[in-house]
Formats: structure tokens, C-alpha cells, sequence
């Protein structure tokens, strides 16, 4: 295999938010929308959650849980606060993207914090940019086409601040309906696969995919999280993860997509099982989901204790299954000294860089 060239910035990058081994056992709090919902729905009805329980709770986490885990993913509109509590040596990916879309518009199309930029993001000293977008690869070549423009800009953007762009596509299609049901679970695979491949392409700057698996376990026949609506069998599902990663030429990692912590592990056991060639998870609600009605019943005092007892159980459990499973990021590219790290010009370094 050919040498592959990684600028000295997006190679240190990467690194930072990985362990000694190279794999990414990366914790995430950058939900905001979702996060401020559920804590007002634990209050019960009428109840509510300020902008002092969003940094309240993403505090506890980060203080708690990076001190297991290579890094944490965290948003700028919250978490500044929350960062000043991680663990030494923890790296840090940052949220560009808007949390949720517009609802009245076609196609779930992305924006970004407008009072944000890579640069500033750089200066508030993450070591990764982090994007969320929503993806239907068959839809509407004009709502694609400006999808894809929108990465590209991304891309470009993290490229002349030589930091890593870490991509998270989420698969959808409106006419299909919900992402949690059985119609969709049949047409996922598909729709992983093709995302896969196409944010790999060069165009678009992407340097990590964090990525849906590729079946719905629910609906995974042979397994613990079955429920008995059979989609795949477990044969078939092994053979979906081994055609999803071949479509991908960039390290890809796994998200947890809020299901508990028990699937999520016999998910990540699975793909291993599969030879999946996975780097990683950024795992959020599968590790403190449940804590959210612990903190709004209890305080932060309670939810430190949670957190330091079973969410400390739920990520040491996890990161056992990542040391069986997962592989070093570098593997892709044919191994760690396979990589030519390489320089930008003085000038094109941003400060402190």
C-alpha cells in the first residue's frame, strides 16, 4: 500500500482523541435540544430546564466519565464550562452544526452556529470539528446537492485550520418514516453503505466518520436485543457490517443513537464477531441517559453519585468490549508508519498551532 500523507495537525488531532493504542473511546455531551426535553420531562408536568442545568449536567459528565475515555465530543452553546473539568490528557471534539432542523423545510438541511467558526473553534482549544448531517443518499439530487456543497465548505474550512473533520451522517428518508421501525431497519444497510462511501471520497475533507451501524439490533434475529420482527438474521447482519465498512477508505467509529448501554455493547460485539474493522464508538446517552431523571429529581450531587457508580460501570463495560474489538485508526491506511505525517507552510498555521 502506498504511503498516505496526513498533515502534522489532523494526524495530532486524531490522535488526542484517541487512546495509546490508537482507538477513540470517546464520550459525547454535546446534545442540547434533546438533552433540555428530557430533563424537563423528568420534572413532570410543567417542568422545565435552564441554561444552568444544561452546563450543570454536562459538567457532571465531563468531570466524571472522561476520566474513561480518550476524549469528549461537546458544544460550544453549553459546554465551554464543562470543558474546564475533563480529565487531563482527555481530547476534545467540538459541535459546529445547529442542534435539529427546520421542520417547515424540505429535506432536514443543516446550518451552523453563527456566532461560531473552525477557527474558533480552534482558539477554544478543541483538538477535532464535529458535524452532524442528515442524509437520505437517494433523495432529491437539489437537497443532496446542497448537502454536499455544505461538507465541502466544512471540509475545506478544517483543512486551511489543519484540524480533523469528524462527519456523523444519520440516515433518514421521510417517506420511508421512522428510523426506529422495521420498514426503515430494511432499507438502513443500504443507506449507511452508500453514505459511507460517498463522505470518503477526497472532496470532502472528512477525516473520521462517526457512523450509524448498519441494522437496527431490535430486529436482528439471534441476538439479546431481538424483539421478534425479523429483519436479518444475525448472518445477514454480520455480513451488512463487513459490506458497510468496505464501502468506507477513512477511519470510521461507532455512535450509540440512545439505545441502552446492554445493546449498544452486544451491538459493538457483533460488528467485532463480524471483523468489522471499527476505531472506536462516541458514545453518549448509551452512558448517562439514565441519570437524566436522577439529576432532575436530585441535583448534581446525586447525579455525580450515579455517574461515579453505574455511568463509571456502563463505560468501563464498554471500553472491555472496544479491547477485544475495535482496531487502531491508523488501520486503514495499512498501519501507523504507513502514515507520512507532513507539514503546512509556517504561514498557513493558525495561532498556537
Amino acid at each position: 500500500m502506498a504511503k498516505v500523507r496526513l498533515t502534522r495537525g489532523k494526524f495530532q488531532g486524531i490522535s488526542a482523541c484517541a487512546d495509546e493504542r490508537g482507538i477513540i473511546a470517546a464520550a459525547a455531551m454535546d446534545q442540547r435540544g434533546s438533552l433540555k426535553k428530557a430533563i424537563a420531562k423528568a420534572r413532570g408536568e410543567g417542568g422545565q430546564a435552564t441554561f444552568e442545568d444544561m452546563v450543570a449536567f454536562k459538567t457532571a459528565v465531563t468531570k466524571i466519565l472522561t476520566r474513561h475515555a480518550s476524549a469528549i465530543l461537546m458544544d460550544p452553546e453549553y459546554g465551554l464550562e464543562a470543558l474546564k473539568q475533563r480529565a487531563p490528557g482527555t481530547g476534545v471534539l467540538m459541535a459546529y452544526e445547529k442542534t435539529g432542523y427546520d421542520a417547515s423545510v424540505k429535506g432536514r438541511l443543516p446550518d451552523l452556529l453563527s456566532e461560531w467558526s473552525v477557527r474558533r473553534i480552534v482558539e477554544a482549544g478543541a483538538d477535532a470539528v464535529k458535524i452532524l448531517l442528515y442524509i437520505n443518499p437517494f433523495d432529491d439530487p437539489k437537497i443532496n446537492s446542497v448537502k454536499y456543497a455544505f461538507i465541502e465548505r466544512i471540509g475545506a474550512e478544517c483543512a486551511a485550520l489543519d484540524i480533523p473533520f469528524f462527519l456523523e451522517p444519520l440516515a433518514y428518508d421521510d417517506e420511508v418514516g421512522d428510523e426506529k421501525s422495521f420498514a426503515f431497519a430494511r432499507v438502513k444497510p443500504k443507506y449507511v453503505t452508500a453514505y459511507m462511501e460517498e463522505f470518503s471520497k477526497p472532496r470532502y475533507g472528512v477525516d473520521v466518520l462517526k457512523v450509524e451501524v448498519p441494522v437496527n439490533m431490535k430486529f436482528v434475529s439471534g441476538t439479546r436485543a431481538f424483539t421478534g420482527e425479523e429483519a436479518y438474521t444475525r448472518q445477514e447482519a454480520m455480513q451488512l457490517f463487513r459490506d458497510a465498512a468496505a464501502a468506507a477508505t477513512k477511519p470510521f467509529i461507532y455512535l450509540s443513537a440512545g439505545v441502552t448501554d446492554e445493546i449498544f455493547r452486544e451491538t459493538l460485539e457483533l460488528a467485532a464477531e463480524a471483523g468489522t474493522p471499527f476505531a472506536g464508538v462516541l458514545c453518549g446517552r448509551a452512558t448517562w441517559q439514565d441519570g437524566i431523571p436522577i439529576y432532575a429529581q436530585g441535583g448534581v450531587e446525586a447525579l455525580e453519585a450515579w455517574l461515579s457508580d453505574r455511568g463509571v460501570q456502563n463505560i468501563e463495560a464498554l471500553n472491555q468490549v472496544l479491547a477485544r474489538g475495535a482496531v487502531p485508526w491508523w488501520t486503514v491506511y495499512g498501519g501507523k508508519e504507513n502514515i507520512e505525517v507532513i507539514d503546512l507552510p509556517s504561514w498557513q498555521y493558525p495561532p498556537g498551532r
